[in-house]
């Protein structure tokens, strides 16, 4: 059984890029199971994506295959590679730290090439789309059984140009900053469940909640402003029936303090 596929872009649904990139994925292994993480990556938002990427390769079965593609610097030097991780996963797309943060929740780097053998690529080969020219013919061809070393030459590491703000602390309090701002405007921060306080108040801007962590949403009545551990094992601060960040007026990289 072929293995499952997941794509994640920043191409939206509003052209037919995704469109045409499932296409040349289907034109080498017809019949892949291809989940759609997400394809509203803000544009050329690397580090948004690389986040998106690392809070959901986890669910997939061992030694599924994920295309990522928010590529700023598509047809310059930059590479293209394929990786496998140490849980038998590979991801495949640009070497612009896109897709580290994922491998490294995959358990970090078993083997990595350059996409530099060109019989695996698509019968086209343009500028500006090597998610269709290059990525996804490459990702059909695994998915059909060619071996990860046949795709190219092989890499010791692949390029590290930003990394996720880790937690520190001020006072022994713990401070983080939010990383991402979901759809329902949930502000999910880079505080790990694993080392908040048994009980604690949050600071974010000049706002502070009291009684965190809660249990779960309805804890709060409605409009009400809370914290809990999220589905990525984050702290998120959110508000019942309504946008945290819009509430707040903060987003990405606000500041966000324990106590």
């Amino acid at each position: 059984m072929p293995p499952t596929i997941s794509l994640l872009t920043d191409f939206g649904l509003t052209d037919t890029y995704v469109g045409q990139m499932k296409a040349a994925i289907l034109r080498v292994a017809p019949g892949v199971s291809l989940v759609d993480l997400t394809h509203a990556v803000p544009p050329q938002d690397v580090t948004g994506g690389a986040f998106l990427l690392w809070s959901a390769v986890e669910a997939f079965p061992e030694g599924s295959l994920h295309l990522a593609v928010v590529d700023p610097g598509v047809g310059s030097t930059r590479r293209a590679v394929a990786v496998r991780s140490l849980r038998g996963d590979v991801l495949v797309g640009p070497d612009n730290g896109l897709l580290v943060p994922a491998l490294e929740q995959l358990g970090g780097q078993d083997l990595a090439v350059e996409l530099t053998a060109p019989e695996y690529w698509g019968p086209r080969q343009s500028r500006t789309f090597h998610g269709r020219d290059k990525f996804a013919p490459v990702v059909g061809h695994l998915a059909a059984g060619v071996a990860l070393e046949k795709l190219g030459r092989a890499l010791h590491h692949l390029e590290r140009p930003f990394s996720f703000p880790t937690p520190h602390e001020e006072d022994g309090c713990p401070v983080g900053e939010v990383l991402h701002v979901d759809t329902y405007g949930n502000l999910i921060t880079n505080l790990p469940g694993a080392m908040l306080p048994v009980r604690f108040r949050v600071h974010v801007g000049n706002t502070v909640i009291e009684g965190a962590p809660h249990a779960h949403y309805q804890v709060v009545a409605s409009g009400g402003l809370l914290a809990l551990v999220g589905s990525a094992g984050l702290l998120e601060v959110s508000v019942r029936d309504g946008s945290a960040a819009a509430v707040l007026g903060v987003g990405r990289g606000a500041r966000v303090r324990l106590e």
